[in-house]
């Protein structure tokens, strides 16, 4: 019997400053901090060992070897706050049981300082109180680099007996001390941001709980941070440069506390003797937000092979891909896909590609892989892709990359059971997405070659067979643990994941080598970057599809990765969502794409100026031609950013994503209307309101060494801003010329050295404005 997942948390995504500051106060800061360090420093405790540079204190204590403190001194901040710290690891081993060790069961511990002027230090806990595992021993390893603010950690457990670590928690950052204005970011995809950390991690009892996000997965880069809105924040990474299995965790505890940890998830092998980590575990302290932490990361990510092997950076990416000016998402037919296509590049004057769902011959969320013939029949569908294409209309088709529905008769018929991601006690997994049918669907296991191939020859069908111009992967930046012995792959952990997709993405492009087919991804991952020349970004249109409270978007991803990714998409929609007409006809809507109320446009251009602003390519879901006439302002304005992104193409395709500008914009409440594809006549739109800025900014460095401020206003009135360029003084040309984009018309405003900050900014209604710094040269 499969273990059963449902997931009702909507469709696709939910499956599964520091500030330049003038000298005198720049002064005064550091002296502040200086004098706050002495403090610190004498109020630390002796007890325990401690090892420190000029910028980070470490202290463990005696008796179990748990972190007491983490001081940056340059900060005066110590971030673990008092002496009943957790135990600094925890191995859970690969048994019917999952038991558990701890430190405190050790009967050993030892530490010995170690390296120039004893930076480094080894901790050693050894004789366990464990009958099956006399000779276990657990050695930590915490290295501090001169000069820097970054730790350096690794472990490694010997004498295991032959016994599997199912996973291994190390380090445990706990309690975190409590600062105001708290702020967790976490890249989820592109990256989110919850300004209410302790009270995820508590129910409204208080009691503790925890949220973990895998990796590579879920979560698109290895690193998660803490931090007090411009103040100190603390830094957690791993340097991981083979995508190994992990998992970033935040937790509560009895008090109300807070902690940060890395669950290691290594191969489950059953002759094991010893597990030594492959990379660092990187923690470090700073001052600023969110884009101070992902400055941290690039410096490191910037070098990794994935950037330099990604499809952006190889030129690998189809021109007709880089050219795409706005990608429509529609549903069903081609009558209501292709032809509205046809009519939305009319109007606007440039290139529109099809983001194209429900073609298939299956229902959406219940049918898959039976994707063949297309809905319409094998001539019909032919007949409009290729007639699109004469106009100019690509196109890439839903296929999910790892879902197989279980009440299908292929499942039976194929024996599909056998290759699906199987829990530890050997059953397939299930997850539920359809809220009509309930009917479950099993996740294949990318590590089998039948699965493999079984994708790969459908891919290869609809671009062969069909002509369209790619496929759109659901799914693809995703991974899960499967632990099924006749799968030929590792258990539980290790790489064997990603492996599999490279895998996948090479036979698929070998197959269709003659096509050059796109290959598209739901979610962005740094793993990925490789593989897919498209990468399917929600985020930007969150209010959608996520209860409000928690969480709040962040270009996390983009301010990492924008140079070396094409990102896209939006469920940004002037209607409510459509019904599949192979789903039960007694769900049905009444109206199915109705008008949404125009009390949700100033949702809609958020979503849009989000996307434009965060560097992604625009999309408009669900259009139909009767929206140039029904609503043209909401209409006008996609089409003033689709043309603006291609002509500022060189930072908002290929640019490298700077410290956003704070612009002084005015909030507004504003309506939202929180919508689920699965809106059947049952369930009615969702209404809340949220505050919300007004206009958006971001700032770019282009490749020829110009830097660009773009400002897009979502407002119905004009409004006046303050663009404080003192943000961005380290990024811009030291001379050259500044120029004013309104709209698509140019201006010059004189010379970089005679620039006046802070510059007032008259934006008119949902205005765009773009500032250009171009150097001499």
């Amino acid at each position: 019997m499969a273990q059963t997942n449902v997931v009702d948390e909507g469709e696709d995504f939910m499956r599964f400053r520091p500030q330049q500051q003038l000298v005198h106060r720049a002064f005064l800061l550091r002296a502040a901090a200086l004098i706050a360090n002495l403090c610190l420093a004498a109020a630390v405790s002796v007890s325990g060992q401690t090892i420190e540079n000029d910028r980070v204190l470490l202290t463990f204590d005696s008796d179990h070897g748990s972190l007491t403190h983490l001081v940056d001194k340059q900060l005066g901040h110590d971030f673990v706050a008092g002496p009943s710290a957790a135990a600094l690891w925890h191995i859970v081993l690969a048994d019917p049981k999952g038991q558990s060790i701890l430190p405190a069961l050790a009967k050993s511990f030892t530490f010995q300082p170690s390296g120039p002027g004893n930076t480094s230090l080894v901790l050693e806990w050894s004789q366990f109180d464990l009958p099956s595992l006399p000779g276990l021993c657990v050695t930590a390893t915490v290295t501090l680099e001169p000069g820097s603010p970054l730790s350096m950690w690794r472990v490694r457990a010997e004498g295991l007996s032959g016994r599997s670590i199912k996973s291994l928690h190390f380090p445990c950052i706990s309690p975190i001390t409590r600062q105001d204005h708290e702020v967790l970011a976490v890249p989820v995809w592109i990256g989110e941001r919850s300004s209410r950390p302790r009270e995820l991690v508590h129910d409204s009892k208080g009691t503790p709980r925890r949220v973990e996000w895998q990796y590579p997965g879920i979560l698109s880069m290895q690193w998660i941070t803490l931090y007090s809105d411009g103040g100190a924040g603390i830094y957690v990474a791993t340097n991981d440069t083979a995508a190994l299995s992990k998992r970033f965790a935040v937790f509560g505890g009895d008090d109300g506390s807070i902690g940060l940890e890395v669950v290691h998830q290594p191969e489950l092998c059953p002759e094991l003797h010893s597990y030594a980590m492959s990379y660092d575990v990187v923690i470090g302290g700073f001052r600023g937000d969110w884009y101070t932490a992902t400055a941290m990361y690039r410096t490191w990510a910037d070098r990794q092979s994935w950037v330099k092997e990604s499809r952006l950076k190889r030129g690998l990416v189809p021109d007709w891909v880089l050219s795409t000016a706005l990608w429509e998402w529609n549903r069903g037919p081609s009558v209501g896909v292709l032809l509205p296509a046809i009519e939305l590049q009319r109007a606007l004057g440039k290139p529109v590609s099809v983001f194209w769902h429900w073609w298939h011959g299956c229902a959406y969320d219940t049918g898959f892989p039976e994707y063949f013939p297309p809905r319409e029949g094998e001539t019909q569908f032919r007949t409009a892709v290729a007639s699109a294409r004469q106009q100019g209309i690509h196109n890439i088709v839903y296929m999910n990359q790892r879902l197989w529905g279980m009440t299908m008769k292929s499942w039976k018929d194929e024996g599909a059971e056998r290759f699906a991601v199987k829990s530890e006690d050997g059953r397939p997994l299930a997850e539920v997405y359809n809220v009509f049918t309930k009917a479950p669907c099993a996740p294949m296991c990318i590590g089998t070659q039948f699965w493999r191939d079984k994708y790969a020859g459908l891919a290869t069908r609809a671009v062969h067979d069909f002509g369209v111009d790619g496929v759109y992967m659901d799914q693809a930046c995703a991974s899960l643990p499967c632990y099924d012995t006749t799968h030929g792959h590792a258990l539980g952990g290790g790489s064997y994941w990603i492996e599999g997709f490279r895998s996948l993405e090479a036979d698929i492009r070998a197959r269709c080598a003659s096509d050059v087919p796109v290959l598209a991804g739901e979610g962005c991952g740094e793993a990925w970057l490789p593989s897919l020349d498209l990468m399917l970004s929600l985020q930007v249109s969150m209010e959608r599809y996520a209860a409000p409270g928690d969480w709040e978007p962040l270009p996390l991803f983009q301010a990492v990765y924008h140079d070396a990714a094409v990102q896209f998409g939006n469920y940004s929609s002037l209607t409510m969502p459509p019904y599949d007409e192979l789903w039960p006809a007694e769900y049905a809507p009444s109206q199915p794409l109705a008008l949404l109320d125009q009390r949700f446009s100033t949702q809609f251009r958020l979503e849009q100026a989000r996307a434009f602003i965060w560097g992604q390519q625009p999309a408009l879901a669900n259009f139909r031609p009767e929206q140039l006439t029904e609503r043209p302002q909401e209409i006008a304005y996609v089409l003033k950013l689709a043309r603006l992104r291609l002509l500022w193409k060189k930072y908002l395709l290929s640019g490298v994503f700077l410290r956003p500008q704070i612009i002084g914009a005015p909030t507004s409440e504003i309506p939202i209307s929180r919508l689920s594809i699965y809106a059947g006549q049952q369930d009615h739109l969702k209404e809340y309101s949220k505050n919300v800025p007004m206009a958006l900014a971001s700032a770019w460095r282009a490749a020829d060494g110009c830097v660009s401020i773009i400002i897009a206003s979502i407002s119905t009135t004009p409004m006046e801003l303050t663009l404080d360029t003192r943000q961005l003084a380290v990024d811009l040309p030291q001379d050259g010329q500044v120029y004013e984009w309104d709209d698509a018309n140019k201006s010059e405003l004189g010379r970089i050295k005679d620039w006046v900050a802070p510059h007032i900014v008259q934006i008119p209604a949902e205005g765009v404005r773009c500032f250009e710094f171009v150097p001499l040269h």
